[in-house]
């Protein structure tokens, strides 16, 4: 096990009705706000309402800014910083999902630097400090409401880079099961996607005796395999929703990082495809996961049988554990499937013509590896995305 500090500052408020207590939380930290969002989905479903009645209540100014999208971009994170600065915000809230959390932060890096934000993203300057943010979260997925990061897509040539500092942290994040009530099912498959990428990125380390941290993320998965259908099932099941949002807090809270080195080679490589065409993050990683671990699984045959035997039920195979961790990737990709989900880029419509660029940009043209499990070069990126094909 590695030496290791956990803290993590953030507030979590969850719970039926807790998006009442927003200006409560909000007002020991300020009384001018930017409101930051994506779609009109927040005011179909009447959160909004509540929330600007919170506000109010708690005396509290704001200033608007909607229109955030998947994947979010740069251009209006500048939108949003410079709307700050000009109406001296000193909060800001974010109301949605990982792309509004995302940029929030995002937003609040920029306001007190006086450079361009883009420069933490690609590692030119330190994060000193930023404005306070806090979220109401409508979409389990990203983890964004408890984490250290960010992760913005520059439309001026298509990067998407993540970013990640203590400075970040929201102060508190509320949770409310029901607000992800009325997610489309394609939606809700995604964020499930999501969720357990960020758990098998931590899962897959080269890092000896971690046990208990394994056995976490273990049953962090399970939980997910058996609360997903369960949501897509039943869409307003508030039990399997809160299983399902509490997991995606606790799997990028960074408490299962702990004690251990995590491998993001499929997050970097998949950041490349959702950047190139746009498709919601869980989607991607639904084809790359796959993909990747049928590439890097003989580094450590035994770590992807226990993964097989421990996440999946399969039985242990004394005389040939390559085929019991194989047989552990078939049943992923066979559970996502069952979800909704497609296993290949064909699969999303996707070929083979940006390949070779994606692979250029994931690896800085080589110059750069991904992962740490196996770190990965250019030609590996291609190779996986290949095998994805």
């Amino acid at each position: 096990m590695e030496n290791f500090i956990f803290q993590n500052p953030t507030k979590i408020i969850f719970g039926k009705g807790s998006e009442t207590k927003v200006g409560e939380e909000i007002v020991r930290y300020g009384k001018k706000i930017l409101l930051h969002y994506g779609g009109g989905s927040i005011k179909k479903v009447g959160l909004y309402e509540k929330i600007l009645q919170s506000l109010k209540d708690a005396g509290i100014e704001y200033v608007e800014l909607g229109g955030v999208q998947p994947n979010p971009r740069l251009s209006l994170v500048n939108e949003g910083i410079k709307i700050c600065r000009e109406k001296n915000i000193q909060f800001i809230l974010a109301v949605g999902g990982g792309s509004v959390i995302d940029s929030s932060k995002a937003i609040a890096m920029g306001v007190p630097y006086r450079g361009n934000v883009w420069d933490f993203f690609t590692g030119k300057t330190e994060l000193k400090e930023a404005l306070p943010v806090g979220t109401i979260l409508t979409i389990p997925a990203a983890g964004s409401e408890a984490s250290t990061a960010s992760v913005i897509t520059n439309e001026d040539g298509w990067y998407k880079r993540g970013f990640n500092s203590e400075v970040i942290y929201p102060k508190f994040s509320i949770l409310n099961p029901e607000l992800a009530f009325t997610l489309p099912k394609y939606q809700a498959a995604c964020g499930g996607s999501d969720i357990m990428a960020h758990v098998m990125e931590r899962y897959f380390t080269n890092t000896l005796h971690v046990e208990l941290m394994d056995r976490l993320c273990e049953s962090t998965l399970k939980t997910m395999i058996h609360n997903i259908p369960l949501v897509l099932e039943r869409p307003e099941n508030y039990d399997a929703w809160a299983e399902f949002m509490w997991s995606g807090t606790v799997a990028h809270n960074n408490l299962l990082n702990t004690g251990r080195i995590g491998d993001w080679g499929s997050h970097d490589i998949e950041h490349e495809l959702s950047a190139a065409y746009d498709i919601a993050h869980g989607a991607g990683l639904a084809v790359i996961f796959p993909a990747w671990m049928k590439y890097v699984y003989q580094h450590d045959i035994i770590r992807f049988a226990q993964y097989a035997v421990r996440v999946w039920g399969v039985d242990y195979s004394y005389w040939d554990p390559e085929q019991t961790a194989l047989e552990g990737i078939r049943r992923l990709e066979n559970f996502y499937h069952s979800i909704g989900l497609a296993t290949t880029l064909d699969g999303l419509g996707i070929h083979d013509d940006r390949l070779a660029e994606m692979a250029d940009k994931a690896t800085n043209s080589d110059e750069n590896k991904v992962g740490n499990f196996v770190r990965l070069g250019r030609s590996d990126v291609l190779n996986i995305y290949n095998l994805a094909l």
